[in-house]
Formats: C-alpha cells, structure tokens, sequence
C-alpha cells in the first residue's frame, strides 16, 4: 500500500455536517420558491378580486 495516499485519506478533514435548512440558503432555490409563491399569489389575487 502506498503511505502517501494513506495519510492523504487521514489528514483529509472531514465533511462539516449541514443542517436541514441548508438547502434553503441557496439563491437558486430560494429564487424558485419566490417565483412560485408570487404565481400563487398572483393566482390567489386573480381569484379574489376579478373573477
């Protein structure tokens, strides 16, 4: 077994752990949720107002 690549896999730290709103700091995500949630409101406004 090669010695370098042994201490390469030892001294690698490792992964921080992520909390499950992590996925919610995103922009690209929370960009989505935005877009959707103002078509809801949209469609909710539509439903109030002008039908």
């Amino acid at each position: 077994m090669n010695d370098e690549c042994a201490l390469a896999q030892d001294d690698a730290p490792s992964p921080e752990p992520r909390g499950c709103l992590f996925a919610l700091s995103q922009p690209p995500l929370m960009l989505f949720l935005a877009v959707i949630g103002l078509l809801l409101l949209l469609g909710a406004v539509h439903d109030l107002y002008i039908l």
